[in-house]
């Protein structure tokens, strides 16, 4: 059994927050991502659908079918967003204009 917060309002300086200038602000324990890592890390968990999306029945062998469902929720998607990125590599008309 986990405890309730113990007040409602927020001990947060708002305020002080929102008048930080960029300078200001310490991010020397966030590391620099790399677009690498930002294209790892493209889910769109809970978004709704794009218009378009059809619904197929699609064989996948079952170890890597477990493997995308043990990433947990959104795996589809992620499975989704991998073959749109194959399809981009392969085919120059999918690749976005630079």
């Amino acid at each position: 059994m986990s405890k309730k917060a113990s007040s409602t309002t927020s001990q947060t300086d708002w305020k002080r927050v929102d008048a930080l200038t960029d300078e200001e602000i310490n991010m020397s324990e966030n590391p620099e991502v790399t677009p690498e890592m930002f294209a790892k890390g493209i889910v769109r968990k809970g978004l709704k659908s794009w218009p378009g999306k059809q619904q197929v029945t699609l064989r996948i062998d079952r170890d890597v079918l477990t493997w995308f469902k043990a990433r947990g929720k959104g795996y589809q998607t992620e499975i989704n967003t991998l073959l749109r990125e194959y399809m981009k590599a392969h085919d120059p008309d999918k690749r976005p204009n630079r």
